[in-house]
C-alpha cells in the first residue's frame, strides 16, 4: 500500500521549498518558529522529512524519539545545530544548502563594510533627529584600505572577490591551504592578519573548535580604529570583550549579524550588551535573507530531499556517503550499513536468495559507514525487506 510522505518545515521556510515538495505528491507543514526540543520531539510523529534553519537544534534524544524520520533538509549553509553523527548512526541523511546564499551573505558584508566607513548609520539618525551635519570628518572611502578575511570558503573567497574590485587590499587567513583568488594574499596565521588589516570580517564555519574563536587577546591585537564584522557564527566572537573595545574606542565600528543567543521567533526580545552602541550595525540573523537566495536555497534543499527520496541520491548529503544516482530503471534497494568486510558479499547473496537479479550496483564508503545502491529486477519481493534488515550491518535499508 502506497504510503503518503510526511514533511515537516519549521521556521519560515520559503514557500518554494512547499512548492518543490508539494509537486511531488508528499503532505507538507508549515511551522512559522523554531520548536523546543520536547515540543519538535511531539510535532515528528509520523513526519518522514523534516525542513530546519538554524534555530532548530537536532539532538540524539530527538533523532531518537522519531524512527519513521529518514532524512533533514538544513534550508541554510551551517549545520551545527544537528548531531550529525547521531543522525547517520540512525540512518537519517542531512542535506544543507552550502552555495545558495553565498552572494546575499557578501553583499551585506560589502554594504556594512562601506556603512561603516562613511558613518552612514550616524547620518542617517541624525536627519531623522533633524540634525543636519554634512561633514567629511571621520568618512573614508573603502579603496585602498585594507581587509582581513579569517576563512576563505564560498563566502571569504566570493567576499574577497568583489572587495578586491571596489578598490580594497585583501589579505586572508585560513587553517586549509586555499588558493588566493584575484591579487588577495594569504598569511601564515590570525596574529599577522590582524597586524596588517584594518577591516576584519569573520567567515568561518560553526565547528566546536571555532567557538571562542575571537576575544578579547585578539581584538587587543587589532589595530587601533579598526572595523570589524561577523556574519559567520555567533558563538564565535566573545561579546563581552567586543563590547569593551567599542566603548573603548579601539575598535571603531562593528557590523554583528549572529549571536550567541537568539530569539527563537520573531518579536521575542532580542538582548545583547552591543544594544545601544552608536558605532554598532546589529541586523537579525540576515546574512542569506534575501528573496533571490531563499528561492534558491527552498529550491536547491526540496529538491535534494525528494531525490533522496525518489532515487536514493545522496550527493551533496553532508553525513552519509555519497551517491548520485539516476532514476531506477526497475526496483532500487538502497542500503546504509556499517563498512566492514564482508558486506557487500552478504547483501548480494541475500538478493541472491530472492533470484534478484542485479542491473547497476554503486557503493561509496565515509568512514565507518557504507552506501550501496543496487537496481533489481525479479519476482520474489516477499520476505527481502526482512532479510536485509536482519543483516547485522544493516543500519537503514528500503526498496524504492
Amino acid at each position: 500500500m502506497w504510503l503518503l510522505v510526511k514533511v515537516l518545515l519549521l521556521e519560515n521556510i520559503h514557500s518554494e521549498a512547499h512548492r518543490v515538495l508539494t509537486s511531488r505528491g508528499y503532505d507538507v507543514t508549515n511551522v512559522g518558529s523554531a520548536l523546543a526540543e520536547d515540543e519538535l520531539i511531539e510535532a515528528l510523529d509520523g513526519v518522514d522529512f523534516l525542513g530546519i534553519r538554524s534555530r532548530t537544534y537536532i539532538t540524539r534524544r530527538v533523532l531518537e524519539s522519531a524512527p519513521q524520520l529518514s532524512a533533514i533538509g538544513a534550508f541554510c549553509i551551517g549545520t551545527n545545530q544537528i548531531d550529525l553523527g547521531a543522525a547517520a548512526d540512525r540512518g537519517v541523511a542531512v542535506f544543507n544548502a552550502p552555495y545558495s546564499n553565498t552572494r546575499s551573505v557578501v553583499e551585506l558584508a560589502i554594504a556594512e563594510i562601506i556603512s561603516m566607513a562613511r558613518h552612514l548609520t550616524d547620518r542617517n539618525a541624525d536627519m531623522h533627529a533633524g540634525v543636519w551635519d554634512k561633514t567629511a570628518i571621520g568618512s573614508h572611502e573603502v579603496r585602498g584600505r585594507t581587509l582581513g578575511i579569517v576563512g576563505y570558503g564560498n563566502i571569504g573567497s566570493q567576499l574577497s572577490v568583489m572587495a578586491e574590485a571596489l578598490g580594497m587590499h585583501v589579505y586572508f587567513y585560513d587553517l586549509v591551504d586555499r588558493l588566493a583568488l584575484g591579487n588577495a594574499r594569504r598569511v601564515n596565521s590570525l596574529e599577522e592578519l590582524l597586524e596588517v588589516s584594518e577591516t576584519i570580517s569573520l567567515h568561518v564555519d560553526g565547528r566546536a573548535s571555532n567557538a571562542g574563536l575571537f576575544g578579547a587577546e585578539q581584538f587587543a591585537q587589532m589595530r587601533p580604529r579598526s572595523l570589524f564584522l561577523n556574519l559567520c557564527r555567533g558563538n564565535v566572537v566573545d561579546h563581552d570583550a567586543l563590547h569593551d573595545n567599542l566603548v573603548s574606542g579601539h575598535i571603531a565600528g562593528a557590523a554583528i549579524d549572529v549571536f550567541p543567543t537568539e530569539p527563537k521567533a520573531k518579536g521575542e526580545e532580542f538582548v545583547s550588551k552591543l544594544r545601544g552602541l552608536p558605532n554598532v550595525i546589529l541586523t537579525p540573523h540576515i546574512g542569506g535573507s534575501t528573496q533571490e537566495a531563499q528561492v534558491d536555497i527552498g529550491r536547491y534543499v526540496a529538491g535534494k530531499l525528494a531525490d533522496y527520496d525518489a532515487h536514493g541520491t545522496t550527493s551533496m548529503c553532508v553525513n552519509l556517503p555519497e551517491v548520485a544516482a539516476p532514476a531506477p530503471a526497475e526496483q532500487r534497494v538502497v542500503h546504509l550499513h556499517h563498512n566492514v568486510p564482508g558486506v557487500m558479499a552478504r547483501l548480494n547473496q541475500a538478493l541472491a536468495n530472492h533470484d534478484m537479479n542485479i542491473g547497476a550496483q554503486t557503493l561509496a564508503t565515509r568512514g565507518l559507514l557504507g552506501y550501496a545502491v543496487t537496481d533489481i529486477a525479479g519476482e520474489h519481493y516477499d520476505g527481502l525487506m526482512a532479510e536485509l534488515e536482519g543483516l547485522d550491518e544493516t543500519i537503514r535499508v528500503r526498496v524504492i
